[in-house]
């Protein structure tokens, strides 16, 4: 039973950082891997400031608004300088690793000694895994309800329709360059806030540990998408969230069952790869099945 709570909040926090990875890969249609460097950097803020005395509130605040800077940094090498989107990311990412250890002074902070937002909110004695999971779900129910009011405002509508069809939102004097800028300010703002909340769930932030990390993002948005299907927006982001929550299921399965650690990384690729190819997938079946009526 702990293992599935324990299992079930790490699925929870990292569905803020799935939902991050949605905004720029589905509604924007941008391959961003600002994300990850722009999550240790979240990791980085929260816990120097922890460090420094700050309430953990106004840690995650602040990891939020730094995260939002290296998303208008990727915005503005897309925008205004035309660098390709993919390799703005890596320009800002690459960036952010040495602008992560200035901030944290060392490749590793650990927050053992430090009060967090975890053990300040603890108010009804939870054991850790339990209040991690309570406190994690308001925060991911919250960001939801948030995208999906945000998203249906007529900016957030803009958003999306620079994401669906440029051309068109251009057309209509929308400025596209403003809607990219925003959508990756969004993005990272919240992949940031993903990396605070992660940094205070196991103690420490560590340079290194974005590293990677697109591919779990990735992996989330695809099983929920797969799962959970995708018949609205509002539907989308909770199956972004759920698919992130069955993700870590499944690495804690397969973990049970004695796979090493060190081939984690080659079995999300091979699970990211399968979730991608299932429409293509799934369409040839329902041909072969037509042309055998």
């Amino acid at each position: 039973m702990d293992l599935v709570i324990a299992t079930a909040a790490q699925g929870v926090l990292w569905g803020l950082y799935a939902l991050g990875v949605y905004l720029t890969y589905r509604v924007l249609d941008i391959a961003d891997l600002t994300v990850e460097g722009s999550f240790p950097l979240g990791a980085a803020v929260a816990a120097s400031m922890l460090v420094a005395g700050y309430t953990p509130l106004t840690a995650i605040l602040a990891a939020c608004a730094a995260g939002c800077v290296s998303g208008i940094v990727t915005g503005f090498f897309c925008t205004k300088l035309k660098i390709p989107a993919l390799l703005a990311g890596i320009l800002t990412m690459i960036g952010l690793y040495s602008i992560n250890l200035r901030v944290m002074g060392k490749a590793n902070l650990p927050l053992l000694q430090q009060e967090t937002l975890f053990t300040e909110w603890n108010i009804w004695g939870l054991d850790a895994a339990t209040n991690i999971l309570l406190i994690g779900t308001v925060v991911v129910v919250l960001a939801i309800l948030l995208t999906y009011w945000f998203f249906g405002t007529e900016l957030g509508t803009a958003i999306r329709a620079t994401g669906a069809n440029p051309h068109m939102i251009r057309a209509n004097g929308v400025n596209t360059d403003v809607m990219i800028v925003l959508g990756l300010l969004l993005s990272n703002g919240m992949v940031a806030i993903c990396g605070a909340l992660v940094a205070q769930s196991n103690g420490f932030a560590d340079v290194g540990m974005g590293t990677g990390t697109i591919v779990i993002g990735l992996a989330s948005v695809i099983i929920g998408e797969v799962l959970f299907g995708t018949r609205s927006f509002k539907n989308w982001l909770i199956s972004v969230v759920l698919g992130s929550v069955v993700y870590r299921a499944v690495i804690a399965v397969v973990l049970q069952l004695g796979m090493p650690p060190n081939d984690l990384k080659l079995f999300t690729a091979i699970l990211v790869a399968i979730a991608l190819s299932l429409p293509l997938i799934q369409s040839k079946y329902h041909a072969m099945k037509k042309g055998a009526e």
